[in-house]
């Protein structure tokens, strides 16, 4: 399950539970009109209270940011303290031109996230 809040640079996702194939694609729905916009488009990605993923949703992910929109967002910011995906996010580093951190607080996440 996931939960979305987008303002017109930001869209703050939380991931609870499994993500899902069906989750990213309500992502990426929101992602791409998002895109569609003039400006800035960052990304929050609040990973605390993810307990695992799909395979399915580990293939949309790497189609997504790595073959279809690897130049599209300016900031993505991941909020974990699971060294996997700390490890995975700085990996996505290669593949997309995007600022990427990895932050363990909500707050500085946010933050840096939602500035320019």
């Amino acid at each position: 399950m996931i939960t979305i809040e987008q303002t017109p640079t930001l869209l703050n996702i939380a991931v609870l539970g499994e993500f899902t194939l069906a989750d990213f694609k309500q992502f990426e729905e929101h992602a791409l009109y998002m895109l569609k916009s003039p400006g800035t488009a960052n990304l929050l990605f609040d990973l605390r209270d993810m307990i695992s993923y799909t395979v399915d949703v580990a293939w949309e992910e790497i189609k997504f940011f790595n073959r279809e929109h690897p130049h599209d967002f300016s900031k993505i910011a991941v909020i974990t303290d699971d060294q996997w995906i700390t490890w995975q996010a700085w990996l996505s580093r290669m593949f997309v031109d995007a600022d990427i951190r990895v932050f363990t607080e909500y707050e500085q996440a946010k933050t840096w996230a939602a500035t320019a």
